[in-house]
């Protein structure tokens, strides 16, 4: 049975407002947890030392362009995908402080970061009290009520790199000042901080360092990296290791694959390259390929993404020592109405865009990983006698007890179980598409094997599971019993 994607979204919706209160927007979550760095320094955890996993969706221009009924019905629905984290901009990159917010609202007095916007009150219904960092407030509380933190960049790149028609108005100099602001006021909210937007530091670094300084100072009165958690946004093909990688203030590494196909980004390999690095610090890709995106750019000579492509990057991503994971969609991450300017040939308006299928499906990764014990998960390709290449590319991953074979195209290969416990191991096919999981039998645990995928072909991306028969795991993507 197929579903109507908007009458999904209207249950969806509904729901949210009994629960939530609607438009008065009712918190009635506890403070979400402080997110921090596992002791092994590979994963995010909970101040307790839960596992976090970031399942994150760009969702850049939601302070600057959806009202609050917008975004509670986008944050709702991101939640029911089981998304944990949202990436959005303070000062958005479309005119985010020349170009009024849903409430005709700017951000900036006179385009200085030392003069936030702000008035007295917080009343939606007074224009002369609701300003534009209320309207940030609302829906990081709102974000946070649901359960989902805010990766929140203080600005985009261009604001501090400057642009065609702009020059850097954030510096060095104010840099600090912007930053204390920033971490008073939403310091103690569900927050990770995400420093950069899609533009190289080379030459702007001391600006980043000094916005740095500047949270942690608002967050905790001095400067105090131990009381949050931040990383560094970079350009396409970057990580934010080659500028950042022995700050303080860096928690882990971000990258940005950018919007090529997998098989030219080989984003596994680079997401090792920053997993091996000294002193040990978490890793994961901060902007992969989106959803619906024109592939490199040219949708004329090579069409747009599909959630195959997504699903690719999340699987081989993770499974190469990632700590979690971002999902994108080409029409989501710009919000597009027909009443808005299309940046580079969106497909449909973000309320169709925000149920595509790769969306949906990025659960299922997150399902698979906290079904295994989590923080003993290491990436480990000599597992695989052929872990071939490009668009075919065969990652593995182990932990207590446990791998993990993804076989981007359904290709066979041949396995070493050897690396993991037990003289009997039970195997299982997991379904990417859907999150189905099929046991297909027990076997010796000392001999070379040779597995053949369910289906082949694009699209038809797998993994294979292998547990330690002792430990009675139950099926792949179902809760871990504790």
């Amino acid at each position: 049975m197929k579903h109507n994607p908007l009458a999904v979204l209207f249950t969806i919706a509904l729901t949210s407002a009994l629960t939530y209160g609607a438009e008065a927007g009712q918190v009635r979550a506890k403070p979400l947890p402080r997110l921090k760095v596992s002791e092994n320094k590979r994963f995010l955890v909970t101040e307790n030392g839960k596992p976090f996993f970031y399942l994150a969706d760009t969702g850049w221009e939601l302070f600057h362009r959806l009202n609050r009924k917008e975004a509670v019905e986008y944050l709702d629905i991101r939640v029911a995908q089981k998304f944990t984290v949202i990436q959005a901009v303070a000062l958005g990159e479309f005119d985010g402080i020349t170009v009024p917010n849903a409430y005709g609202k700017l951000p900036l007095i006179d385009f200085d970061p030392t003069k936030p916007a702000v008035t007295p009150g917080a009343n939606p219904a007074d224009p002369k009290q609701y300003d534009y960092w209320d309207h940030v407030e609302y829906i990081v509380d709102q974000a946070n009520a649901r359960g989902l933190y805010i990766a929140m960049l203080p600005t985009w790149g261009s604001w501090v790199n400057g642009s065609d028609h702009v020059k850097p108005f954030i510096t060095p100099g104010n840099a600090q000042t912007y930053g204390e602001f920033l971490g008073r006021r939403f310091g103690k909210k569900g927050i990770i901080w995400i420093l950069g937007g899609d533009r190289t530091p080379t030459g702007f670094e001391e600006t980043w360092r000094a916005l740095a300084r500047g949270i942690a100072i608002g967050v905790s009165g001095k400067e105090d990296y131990d009381a949050l958690l931040m990383s560094f946004h970079p350009s396409g093909g970057q990580t934010s290791s080659t500028w950042f990688h022995n700050d303080r203030w860096l928690d882990f590494n971000m990258q940005q694959d950018g919007h090529n196909p997998p098989a030219r980004a080989k984003s596994w390999a680079k997401v090792k390259h920053d997993y091996d690095l000294l002193p040990t610090k978490p890793v994961l890709d901060g902007e992969p390929l989106y959803e619906d995106h024109p592939l490199a750019f040219n949708s004329k000579e090579f069409g747009y993404s599909f959630d195959a492509h997504v699903r690719q990057y999340a699987y081989a991503d993770t499974f190469s020592g990632a700590c979690g994971h971002t999902y994108g969609n080409h029409a989501m991450w710009q919000f597009y109405a027909p009443s808005r300017k299309p940046i580079n040939g969106p497909l449909m308006d973000w309320r169709h865009a925000i149920l595509r299928p790769g969306a949906t499906q990025m659960q299922y990764v997150r399902a698979l990983l906290e079904s295994r014990p989590y923080l003993s998960r290491v990436p480990d390709q000599s597992i695989v006698i052929d872990p071939l290449d490009g668009a075919d590319h065969i990652s593995a991953t182990r932990g207590d007890g446990y791998l993990f074979v993804y076989s981007a195209q359904g290709r066979k290969f041949a396995v070493r179980p050897g690396k993991i416990s037990g003289t009997r191991l039970k195997g299982w096919w997991y379904n990417p598409r859907s999150g189905a999981a099929e046991a297909f039998g027990e076997f010796d645990s000392s001999q070379t094997r040779e597995f053949t995928p369910p289906s082949e072909g694009f699209g038809s991306d797998w993994v294979l599971v292998l547990d330690d028969a002792s430990k009675s795991f139950a099926a792949p993507g179902t809760p871990l019993r504790q």
